[in-house]
């Protein structure tokens, strides 16, 4: 276990602490992980250069640690802490569980002392996260709500009702109400936001964040502009519009077949219409201003949305295709339209899309309190790997590390030149080296893979 989160960085689900002072920025911490997605906080371990130093009293420390968790969040949260012995040193790990809160420190209150994990740092929850945790207590979404300042008049229904006939399916007023797209306000219905964001009239007036901003840019940073857009369309026929720009501004290159020739896009279709509707349907529509951006450039595409990943979702799971809706309304509209096929198949499916057309692998990241999709234009060309690599990576595969004594007896050479080789490996990003730091003779080697396990 020690291994494995040595051989990670620190990022928004791991915290490396040197010892446990202060207490009060141990406990700010359990609070950002048990908001945001859950995490582990490794004490004995320099964040800086992940040194290990141990920890001098682990059994005091344990019962410090405890109490200051029970002492000083709220509502109650018990993480479990566990001692490991590492190298002759102890470590302590503490394992901070996701759960519905939100959570607080007891001394800042309830509305200072919320916070959530954005990377590797701890950041107070502003209101509208804020106002996100405390949904998600009561298990509804934003869009789920009735739009107190719109009438059913404000909503294009017939053109909702046009995109509906257009896939066989009716949407009749039991339709509307099962889709969210109405919610019944005491005697009368209301407009829900989700409806007014898929099909409101004036939702830009409410909602500006609904507007998705498109531009090419000259180049590959954001100088100069060869073109801009705001494409304002009801939001399921916005995915169409905001391809076509793609399109317009993108290479078509030629495919030459036995018998004909075919126009091969720079970007496969797939993966720019999943990263599109991706941005549309998980962007968090609450916070005001904020619009999704597609910005081209001449060597990639970069689809930011608005929002964070929903809270208890790490990227891990979600390429792994674990799914968790943030808009349940535009969810299920944009289900039921066929925009949508499998829940939590989106980031998988760029991938793939990417992968089987020779592309770069393409990038997702939370960025402050957005998440960007980027893809990359770039052919990848693949090299012979030297045999000596295979050899080492086969044995990783298989046993899950390595020393250096163990990779010169694998390759039968000296061992001041397997230790040449295994940091051409780690430069080249293939293994990753842990131990408790540079001069370690004991560091171990193991796959790229396990910094995300």
């Amino acid at each position: 276990m020690i291994e494995a989160f040595l051989a990670r960085d620190e990022g928004k689900t791991l915290e490396f602490k040197e010892n446990c002072r202060p207490l009060q920025s141990i406990v700010r911490t359990a609070v950002a992980f048990a908001n945001t997605a859950g995490g582990h906080i490794v004490i004995g371990v320099r964040d800086k250069t992940k040194e290990v130093v141990g920890v001098a009293d682990p059994l005091a420390e344990e019962e410090r640690l405890a109490n200051a968790f029970a002492d000083g969040i709220r509502p109650l949260l018990v993480p479990d802490i566990q001692i490991h012995a590492w190298r002759k040193l102890h470590l302590i790990v503490v394992a901070v569980p996701h759960a519905v809160g939100p959570f607080y420190v007891r001394t800042e209150g309830p509305e200072g002392g919320v916070y959530v994990r954005l990377g590797s740092t701890n950041r107070p929850a502003g209101p509208e996260l804020l106002a996100e945790l405390q949904r998600l207590a009561r298990n509804t979404f934003f869009d789920e709500q009735p739009c107190a300042d719109a009438s059913s008049e404000d909503i294009d229904f017939g053109a909702a009702s046009g995109l509906f006939a257009a896939v066989s399916r009716p949407l009749t007023p039991a339709k509307q109400r099962s889709l969210g797209l109405v919610v019944a306000q005491g005697p009368r219905e209301l407009p829900s936001i989700g409806a007014v964001l898929l099909f409101g009239k004036n939702r830009g007036d409410l909602f500006p964040s609904a507007t998705i901003r498109c531009a090419r840019f000259l180049g590959k940073d954001t100088a100069k502009f060869l073109d801009q857009t705001e494409i304002d369309d009801y939001l399921p026929k916005a995915v169409d519009s905001v391809i076509a720009f793609i399109e317009r501004h993108t290479r078509q290159g030629i495919e030459i077949g036995r018998i004909r020739r075919r126009e091969v896009p720079e970007y496969p279709v797939e993966a720019v219409r999943e990263a599109v509707i991706n941005a549309i349907v998980h962007a968090d529509y609450s916070i005001g201003g904020a619009g999704t951006k597609i910005a081209i450039f001449d060597d990639r595409i970069e689809i930011t949305n608005p929002g964070l990943l929903p809270f208890g979702l790490t990227l891990e799971a979600a390429l792994a295709g674990v799914s968790r809706l943030r808009n349940r309304v535009i969810g299920r509209v944009f289900r039921e339209l066929g925009l949508i096929e499998q829940w939590g198949s989106g980031l998988g499916r760029i991938t793939s899309a990417c992968r089987n057309s020779g592309l770069a692998a393409p990038r997702f990241e939370e960025l402050g309190t957005n998440f960007r999709v980027t893809l990359f234009g770039e052919r990848v060309k693949t090299l012979a790997r030297p045999e000596w690599q295979s050899a080492l990576l086969a044995h990783l595969a298989k046993e899950g590390r390595i020393t250096t004594q163990e990779a010169a007896k694998l390759w039968k050479i000296a061992p001041r030149n397997a230790r040449a080789r295994l940091l051409r490996m780690v430069k080249s990003g293939l293994i990753v080296e842990v131990g408790r730091g540079p001069t370690d003779p004991y560091r171990i080697y193991v796959p790229k893979e396990k910094q995300n396990a």
